[in-house]
């Protein structure tokens, strides 16, 4: 069922009831909550009566918003919102991409703000952690940067969809303000990485050093090597549900 976010009701939320510790989806840079992982998990929530929450954030999906205008700040807001509305449990959050950033930006809030609603475990799919730094502006070469500089805005062409991806100036000077990537990473829970070798838009080089941040007796990870970013074939699925499930 699709419900409103207290105080951001231009979020759109899908929320099912279950048992155990709530399960919460956070979806990657322009990704929407109706994804195949998305529903993969839905349907294994559905089966095995588990509380499965998934969600748009701000000019994603079926949520109000520009895209464009986006930031992580804004993105991170989103998730801390609906976390605040619709679990009341310590959550299981899985972080594809984008979301693995925002999983442990949302981890480390909690952990500050209110450590009794922290995660309890995190499954995070490729992710992409800093990619506003690290995986766009220092790879971009001179003439893109200019031109983000001078404009505003470069509209990056993607394999996933048939329109570009803006990519802003505000996006990028804003994800400064939340990189994580240089001092240890506390979550206080055990976490899964899952990551595909293939993986053309997070290298999975960037997985081995978000794993070097993290702490080593509560981290996994999971390298795919025929695996691409979607981890989306059906043996990647059943691989991360049994993540999931093995978060309890």
């Amino acid at each position: 069922m699709q419900h409103a976010v207290a105080g951001a009701p231009h979020i759109a939320v899908l929320a099912r009831e279950g048992k155990g510790p709530p399960v919460v989806w956070l979806g990657g840079f322009k990704s929407d909550m109706r994804s195949t992982k998305a529903e993969v998990l839905d349907a294994w929530a559905a089966k095995a009566g588990r509380a499965f929450i998934r969600f748009d954030y701000s000019g994603h999906g079926e949520s109000g918003g520009d895209f464009a205008e986006g930031t992580i700040s804004q993105w991170l807001e989103d998730s801390l919102a609906v976390l605040a509305s619709h679990v009341e449990d310590r959550p299981i959050l899985v972080g594809s991409s984008m979301g693995g950033w925002l999983a442990l930006l949302v981890a480390r809030r909690l952990l500050e703000t209110c450590p009794d609603r922290a995660p309890r475990g995190m499954v995070l799919i490729a992710p992409a952690v800093d990619f506003t730094e690290r995986l766009m502006w220092d790879r971009f070469p001179d003439d893109i940067k200019r031109a983000i500089d001078e404009t505003g805005v470069y509209n990056r062409p993607s394999p996933y969809s048939p329109d570009p991806y803006p990519i802003t100036k505000r996006l990028i000077e804003d994800g400064r303000r939340h990189l994580i990537l240089g001092t240890p990473i506390r979550t206080d829970c055990p976490v899964h990485i899952l990551q595909g070798m293939e993986d053309p838009d997070v290298p999975w080089g960037h997985a081995l050093t978000l794993v070097e941040h993290l702490p080593g007796d509560s981290t996994s990870l999971t390298l795919v090597k025929d695996g691409d970013h979607r981890l989306s074939r059906p043996e990647d699925l059943d691989r991360l549900v049994r993540a999931v499930e093995a978060m309890g």
